[in-house]
């Protein structure tokens, strides 16, 4: 039997196709954007770019997590490119978008200026920096050495400087851009036996709220964040101190910290990360210059 449609039976085959419900127009669009998947790759918003040290585990993971969840390209620095790969494999993608890492060496020079030289040429200015790499010891001031002293303001405050100052120049020629710096309420209030970190933390915040005066009218906001005490590897690193040194339990010696804040508990990192978050995509221009306290109120002025 032929299949073809000879012209004496075209009236049949129209009326038969004519039961068929057709659409009488064109489908219009609605006022609102394309599904993600209908646009192509090269047509659609090339997302924020931010950079993230300290990235290899706890708070510094945490931000990771969040903005890539929320759409940004993260690129983790650290000194260990095996454990950033870790981490890396683990954040939220979206099509089209691979997150990558860096190695460098916040406390030197050389390595900070050749990070941020591949960073720059792979895409042009970063939309975000969040200086989160940080270290703490713990001493009385008086065994507190010269070494140790220089250590945790190399890591702590002369890192954020040196990235800082190498993320700046395509930030300014942009107009735009936001900086945060991941402080400590030990920045705010300081804390016995961690005279040095507390030094380094203080100038932290004073680089922060200097930088935001002087840049403010370019575009660019600078804040700082301020964890309580968090449940991270650097506080279960003190809880086993605490045990050791003095043979109290560790539930104990965990009370030490989770009791600092009135919540009666360690901040999650997630909680830190939700702010820092907040101040590089939805803060408004206006907000600058500021210490955010992320500490169950231990902190707040």
């Amino acid at each position: 039997m032929s299949n073809e449609i000879r012209s004496g039976d075209l009236s049949e085959a129209v009326d038969a196709i004519g039961a068929i419900d057709l659409p009488s127009r064109a489908v219009e669009l609605g006022p609102g954007p394309l599904p993600n998947a209908a646009v192509p790759l090269a047509l659609r918003p090339t997302p924020p770019r931010v950079l993230v040290t300290g990235a290899t585990r706890g708070i510094g993971a945490a931000i990771a997590q969040a903005l890539a969840g929320a759409g940004w390209h993260v690129t983790l620095a650290g000194r260990a490119r095996a454990a950033l790969e870790e981490v890396r494999v683990t954040l939220p993608i979206t099509e089209g978008l691979v997150h990558d890492c860096v190695e460098l060496d916040v406390t030197d020079a050389a390595s900070v200026t050749r990070a941020f030289a591949e960073v720059h040429a792979k895409g042009g200015a970063l939309q975000a920096l969040v200086n989160n790499a940080g270290a703490v010891e713990t001493a009385p001031l008086a065994k507190t050495s010269l070494e140790t002293w220089d250590r945790m303001l190399a890591v702590n405050l002369t890192g954020a400087f040196l990235c800082t100052q190498a993320a700046l120049p395509p930030m300014l020629a942009a107009r735009a851009g936001r900086i945060v710096n991941i402080a400590s309420t030990a920045g705010q209030k300081g804390y016995a036996y961690c005279t040095a970190y507390a030094a380094a933390k203080h100038g932290v915040l004073g680089m922060t709220r200097s930088l935001a005066l002087e840049v403010a009218a370019q575009g660019l906001s600078v804040n700082a964040v301020c964890p309580g005490y968090t449940d991270t590897a650097i506080v279960r690193d003190g809880v086993a101190r605490i045990v050791a040194a003095t043979g109290r339990s560790e539930g104990d010696a965990m009370a030490t910290f989770s009791l600092a804040s009135p919540l009666k508990r360690l901040v999650e990192p997630a909680e830190v990360a939700a702010t820092v978050l907040w101040l590089c995509a939805d803060a408004p221009a206006a907000f600058t210059g500021q210490a955010m306290s992320v500490s169950g109120g231990e902190v707040t002025n």
